[in-house]
């Protein structure tokens, strides 16, 4: 059946992503909304328009035009140690939008599909069930918590996505972690990266195309959408430098303590993906198989 949907923080890595997999799919009516002026995704098969989403009146009038069936807030403030400098705007990007996202939402029913993180909880357990506990470190964690209890107090017509260590190659992207670390082995530098920090390296590819499933089935509620693997930025690092054939030797461990972040981070993350697998009939990729697909758009990326 025909379905409207609009993608907030389309030009970022996971929006475009999103961008990618839902303009394929020509049931689906796709608009596009970012700060900047022009759509980053060359795609001529979905509409665009700029919005700032912590604009409440904007977003209204936008949503009461387009009267989408799904809103997908791909948009976030993700600098970790950044929000804890900049409460206020920070706070606004994240929970703020999502509110101004919910109240638009409701005037034509939409269902709101918010992006969370394993930033909710403490990293003592993990990895963490959908219905795990949450218990945030961090200011990023607890704005990410404000907006999944915003979304949960609004109604029956949410979605909520937990996700962690997204990395991929997209046009203009903020480095992730990923991107950064092929960047410097591929110029021979040596790098420190932490060996106590465990999750699933995520694919942002992986990660639209979960959260494509759950739209194109009508799924409500919280699920995690993550990477089949569960491992260490450490043994992810190495796991990097093999498949691209860097010298892994140029990587060395080091503990999180060490760098003396402003955020605290979860050490022992990660999520639990056997509800969405087992719902969506779906196999999320292991980092070896992610890693190749990650090689094959760092090294077109870099022949543009």
């Amino acid at each position: 059946m025909y379905k409207r949907v609009l993608i907030t923080g389309a030009n970022g890595l996971v929006g475009q992503k999103l961008v990618e997999v839902f303009s394929r799919d020509r049931d689906f009516d796709l608009l596009a909304c970012g700060r900047q002026a022009q759509a980053y995704n060359s795609s001529a098969s979905f509409g665009y328009l700029p919005l700032d989403i912590t604009n409440r009146g904007a977003v209204k009038e936008l949503v009461w035009n387009f009267s989408p069936d799904y809103i997908i807030n791909a948009a976030a403030f993700t600098d970790v140690d950044a929000c804890e400098r900049e409460k206020e705007l920070s706070w606004k990007a994240n929970v703020t939008a999502v509110e101004n996202l919910i109240a638009a939402a409701r005037l034509v029913e939409s269902c709101v599909v918010q992006i969370s993180t394993d930033y909710i909880f403490d990293g003592k357990s993990g990895p963490y069930d959908e219905n795990a506990l949450p218990n945030p470190l961090n200011y990023y964690g607890r704005e990410k918590l404000a907006a999944e209890n915003a979304v949960r107090s609004s109604g029956e017509n949410w979605l909520i996505v937990r996700t962690n260590v997204v990395y991929g190659v997209a046009p203009k992207v903020k480095k992730n972690f990923a991107l950064w670390l092929a960047q410097e082995l591929k110029q021979h530098h040596r790098v420190n990266v932490v060996s106590d920090q465990y999750g699933n390296p995520t694919l942002a590819d992986d990660l639209a195309r979960g959260i494509y499933e759950l739209v194109r089935w009508g799924k409500r509620g919280v699920y995690h959408i993550a990477g089949a693997d569960f491992m260490s930025r450490y043994e992810f690092a190495r796991k990097l430098a093999e498949v691209f054939g860097y010298d892994e030797s140029l990587i060395t461990p080091i503990k999180t303590a060490d760098l003396n972040q402003l955020a605290t981070r979860p050490l022992q993350s990660g999520l639990i993906t056997l509800k969405a697998q087992s719902e969506l009939s779906l196999n999320f990729l292991t980092v070896e198989e992610s890693l190749k697909i990650f090689k094959h758009q760092f090294l077109e990326s870099a022949a543009v």
